[in-house]
């Protein structure tokens, strides 16, 4: 039966510029969306000059995602997150069971290959298998908006600090861009259920493994990325959690940050400008200065 876990607050520790090193706070086995520890990047000391640049006129034009690890947790660390709420609000299903319910490997690769996005994954199993019983519901909900309230309450959410980045630069005028070597219906149903509708249709390009020929660590999509985008290689900075997506955006001569999961933890980020547990602490200002002073240093 899956541990319960929580989102926990915690004292702040540094991202890791420029070469990796141990990560002070690792994820657990246990590792989702309800528990995260939250890092606080610490930038290094940039002249006052680059600084002043950054204020008012900043290299950063395009931020462009990895999407899974990097938006949603890798699908074995979505599932565990799934067995943690149904853990943790006692969902049994059928409502005669004995224990919570728990996807196991196997039934979980069958179901993401069948059905895309967390919502829609579990109204399809709580209407084939009969609605729950829960503590959030004594009685399975019978209602169109009660189950709509349990699927809400049970949904796993993006990664820290992924929304808020986003809007941050959609705000500030920055393009912004979503890249996956997932299959795109997979990745579309994914991120329509993850980061909204509205924020999806916003995009200023979306691609995935469908639209090119090679997969990363090619870095093919990264540069058609930037033709779409119309931006140069070097004004775009993307977000990827695996030393295979660092290898194609630089390939691709972009810039990239590190916000790496349990499982890609102790890979060698030596060439990531920045590495961080999560993005939680992370704020659009600071990647700007991060890639003026990278651009200034290069």
């Amino acid at each position: 039966m899956a541990t319960t876990s929580f989102l926990l607050p915690s004292p702040p520790h540094s991202a890791t510029l420029r070469r990796p090193a141990t990560p002070l706070v690792g994820p657990t086995h246990h590792s989702s969306s309800f528990l995260r520890r939250l890092p606080t990047p610490s930038l290094r000391k940039s002249r006052p000059t680059v600084v002043c640049a950054v204020a008012s006129s900043s290299p950063l034009h395009a931020l462009i995602f990895d999407c899974d690890g990097v938006i949603l947790e890798s699908e074995h660390l979505h599932r565990q997150a799934y067995n943690d709420a149904f853990a943790h609000f006692s969902v049994r299903c059928p409502p005669f069971s004995s224990d919570p319910l728990y996807w196991d490997v196997e039934f979980y690769d069958e179901l993401q290959n069948q059905v895309g996005g967390g919502k829609p994954k579990m109204r399809w199993y709580f209407g084939k298998n009969g609605w729950p019983i829960s503590s959030v519901f004594e009685t399975p909900p019978s209602t169109d908006s009660d189950r709509e309230n349990l699927v809400d309450v049970l949904q796993v959410e993006p990664r820290p600090g992924v929304l808020r980045l986003m809007d941050e630069a959609k705000g500030a005028g920055i393009k912004l861009a979503v890249c996956s070597a997932a299959t795109k219906s997979s990745v579309i149903l994914c991120l329509e259920n993850l980061i909204g509708l509205d924020r999806f249709k916003g995009l200023d390009c979306f691609l995935a493994g469908d639209d090119v020929k090679e997969k990363k660590p090619d870095p093919s999509i990264y540069i058609t990325a930037a033709k779409k985008l119309g931006v140069e290689s070097k004004n775009c900075l993307v977000v990827e959690d695996s030393v295979i997506g660092l290898q194609a955006a630089t390939g691709a001569g972009m810039s990239c940050i590190i916000t790496y999961t349990s499982s890609t933890a102790n890979q060698d980020f030596g060439n990531a400008i920045a590495k961080y547990p999560d993005l939680s602490d992370v704020r659009l200002e600071d990647l700007k200065i991060l890639l003026q002073n990278t651009l200034v240093a290069s």
